[in-house]
């Protein structure tokens, strides 16, 4: 390939609304060009890193038994309606109708349509195991589309959808798409974790998140140095609180405590360690008719350490919590307590609220909590002195770092990430709903045990750049990167010695494979190099009138600080250790 072949569209400066660096990077190498509001073409130099992405994902799934198809974009509201995910998911599904009233969707996602084509298509146990997978357009109607390619409405993913006839087989499936995210990330050339993730409402512990270690990342990553334990924000625990809860030393206290609404305040009031004081969250639970009428509510207290945080998805799996759960009002929170938010505590209480601790205040001893009473505290609480032992024990908080690895091996640390890819077993949930079904060996009709598998394919050269950039621009690693090797010849219009040269290196390193772009615009060296190092090409071949003479050509990887003189006799050899052939 010749530059004066191709687009180049380089910018000196980002637009303004480019908030995260891959934004930036990426709009000023000429890689994306902002349609609309989380709308974006991939201009060449773009796609080409996409199409490479495409071709690691392509082969790696194939060569795990996927079989590719193509699901349309636009698909008919009937199907989404089979499993009541018309109506239950949000504004973010984009709803239209055709000239003939009939609802539309464009697709955020297809579980609906490959089950669809399974029930069709699968009808005996001899047909399975089945993995369809697709690399196509997804469009998902963000609220606040931002971050470039990181956020955007219009995406292209890879999803893949496995069918098997029991659990087990299914679990087996989820293993060897497992293995195959391995290795299509190790293939990437990027940092990343596989995290275990939550399964939301379908329940099981088989969910797993493929996370681009980066500190810009939009999700908290808990790991374990000394072993192989990782886990999102969501899903982490830390080890429970070990021995017996200390013997109570003081005496219950009422204080005065003025102004000290939140936990942080009390505890510098008190001169004491945030740890020391326990939070109350009031939270309620509504049960409705079929008329969507509440017709009964339970008010529940949560008590978590001051210094800790409330993990939403952990509370959401609690008993009692199956449907939802909100924040208990102003009006529910003084008919329980007789006072108003700030200085809650589960002494006292005015009405029946069931008492949910969190694992490491039920062994607290001597703690702090609010009186129940505006501008009072209690200190030297303890249970089965003070108060009755909690209705129920739970892990309610995030982790922070520092805790304890639930494998006991060692402290939990906390790095940002960005997901990218996603393995989870979903089970019955669609099939039932659809009524998808095989004839087992025994003859009978069973729902298919299904799973899902999905990529972040444009997301992915987003979270590439966040993790590889400098002050000069993007790094790519070898696999995707748009151009693996730039050779930049100075003075070729001036020169017949140097276009011979580069001309030469060029046709022999693509008779070899590598992809390789020559740069023939005759730009100044300043101009052409900030151009390559804006744009990421990892290696650079650079030839010279005046080095020619000499026999000596410049390396340099786009990490080099300088550039490194080669004999032209030693380049081939330099080239195949670095480029692998």
């Amino acid at each position: 390939m010749k530059a004066s072949q191709f687009l180049i569209s380089t910018l000196k400066e980002a637009p303004a609304d480019a908030e995260v660096v891959s934004h930036q990077l990426m709009t000023r190498a000429g890689m994306i060009k902002k349609l609309g509001a989380g709308i974006y073409t991939y201009m060449p130099m773009g796609l080409r890193v996409i199409q490479k992405v495409e071709k690691i994902v392509r082969e790696e799934m194939n060569r795990a038994g996927g079989i590719e198809l193509t699901m349309p974009v636009v698909q008919p509201a009937e199907l989404w309606q089979e499993t009541g995910r018309f109506d239950k998911m949000g504004p973010e599904m984009l709803r239209i109708k055709d000239r003939h009233e009939r609802d539309f969707v464009l697709q955020p996602t297809s579980e609906e349509v490959v089950t669809d084509i399974a029930r069709q298509e699968l009808r005996s146990y001899k047909q399975l195991p089945k993995n369809f997978y697709q690399i196509q357009t997804k469009f998902r109607d963000e609220r606040r589309p931002r971050f470039g390619l990181m956020r955007g409405r219009e995406f292209v993913m890879k999803d893949a959808y496995s069918f098997d006839r029991d659990r087990d087989s299914a679990q087996a499936s989820y293993q060897v798409m497992a293995g195959a995210y391995r290795r299509i990330f190790d293939r990437f050339g990027l940092t990343y974790r596989a995290v275990a993730a939550d399964s939301g409402a379908i329940g099981g512990d088989l969910s797993e998140e493929f996370q681009v270690i980066a500190a810009t990342g939009e999700d908290a990553i808990v790991y374990c140095p000394n072993s192989d334990y990782a886990a999102n924000i969501e899903k982490a625990e830390a080890l429970a609180p070990q021995g017996p809860r200390p013997a109570a030393a003081q005496a219950l206290t009422k204080v005065s405590t003025p102004g000290t609404s939140t936990c942080a305040a009390l505890a510098t009031f008190l001169d004491l360690p945030l740890s020391a004081t326990v939070k109350s969250m009031v939270l309620a639970t509504d049960e409705v008719n079929d008329y969507d009428e509440v017709t009964k509510t339970r008010v529940f207290l949560l008590l978590l350490r001051g210094d800790h945080e409330m993990n939403e998805v952990k509370v959401g799996k609690l008993p009692g919590f199956e449907l939802g759960f909100r924040l208990a009002t102003e009006l529910e929170i003084v008919e329980h307590f007789g006072c108003k938010p700030g200085y809650l505590g589960p002494i006292g209480l005015k009405r029946s609220v069931t008492v949910i601790a969190d694992r490491e205040v039920a062994v607290m001893a001597d703690w702090v909590c609010g009186a129940n009473q505006l501008d009072f505290h209690l200190t030297g609480v303890n249970w089965g002195r003070d108060l009755p032992e909690p209705d129920l024990i739970a892990d309610l908080r995030n982790v922070v770092a520092g805790d304890l690895s639930p494998d006991g091996q060692g402290e939990l640390a906390i790095e940002r990430g960005i997901e990218v890819g996603h393995v989870f077993y979903l089970g019955t949930k669609y099939s039932q709903a659809m009524n998808a079904t095989f004839l087992a060996e025994d003859g009978k009709p069973r729902h298919f045990e299904m799973g899902c598998y999905g990529i972040g394919v444009t997301r992915l050269p987003a979270a590439a750049v966040e993790q590889n950039h400098d002050a000069r621009g993007i790094i790519w690693p070898d696999a995707i990167a748009p151009f693996t090797l730039v050779i930049c010849p100075i003075g070729m219009d001036r020169s017949e010695a140097v276009r011979a040269a580069a001309e030469q290196l060029h046709d022999e390193l693509a008779a070899l494979g590598v992809d390789v772009l020559l740069d023939d615009r005759g730009e100044r060296p300043g101009a052409m190099f900030a151009d390559w190092e804006l744009i990421g090409v990892p290696h650079r071949v650079t030839i010279g009138d005046k080095g020619l003479k000499e026999g000596l050509v410049e390396y340099q990887h786009r990490r080099d600080e300088a550039a490194t003189k080669v004999g032209l006799a030693e380049l081939p050899a330099l080239l195949k250790g670095k480029l692998g052939l």
